[in-house]
């Protein structure tokens, strides 16, 4: 699996680097059939009132984007946390997929009672010996706003299809290509329950 970690208000150092490596390997050891390639951020961000450690993990499963993201006042309690969460989100997607085909998804696949999460709170990934100074002493910088764009390839797809991916990346919202009308469409989660769909309206 092709593994790229970045840093933002942080060195990435050779001990961040293979705790990061160690605990995702492990997280997505189970679904090796899956998932070819993952994209890690770290970082560090300092407001007035707290001390924010974050780690996001995206990976590309088979065509589709799953990701996981998680914070704390630890950087090593948030790769563990975030490593937990895409261990469940993936085992989510692995259980949608053999639903829809039936059967294994690949040869070789191990059962899904066999996976190990990681901790999946605070208090669970503190309790294991954690490295202090994350960022060698230094203040990390409260970092400049800015908007973030993100590029992705959006396939044709049905509503269900839709619904299945949103459920996946955990997200609150889901933009597709509708696979009937060819039109972008958007997907939401509803305060009360059930979903929403937006669509443009031909002029």
């Amino acid at each position: 699996m092709k593994l790229l970690i970045h840093g933002r208000n942080l060195d990435v150092t050779q001990a961040i680097r293979d705790y990061t490596e160690s605990k995702l390997n492990r997280a997505i050891s189970h679904f090796e059939g899956l998932v070819k390639e993952a994209d890690v951020h770290l970082s560090v961000a300092r407001n007035p009132r707290v001390t924010q450690q974050t780690a996001e993990v995206t990976v590309f499963a088979n065509g589709t984007v799953i990701r996981a993201q998680e914070r704390s006042e630890n950087l090593y309690a948030s790769i563990d946390m975030v490593a937990g969460k895409l261990s469940r989100q993936l085992k989510r997607y692995k259980e949608r997929l053999t639903e829809h085909h039936g059967g294994e998804l690949f040869a070789g696949d191990r059962p899904v009672g066999q996976q190990e999460d990681a901790p999946d709170s605070l208090e669970a990934a503190a309790a294991t010996e954690l490295p202090g100074d994350l960022i060698g002493g230094r203040e990390p910088a409260l970092p400049a706003p800015a908007v973030r764009r993100k590029y992705y390839a959006m396939p044709e797809m049905s509503l269900q299809e839709a619904l299945d991916q949103l459920e996946v990346i955990g997200h609150d919202f889901y933009v597709f290509r509708d696979r009937q009308s060819g039109g972008i469409q958007v997907v939401y989660h509803r305060n009360h329950g059930g979903y929403g769909v937006i669509q443009a309206r031909e002029s």
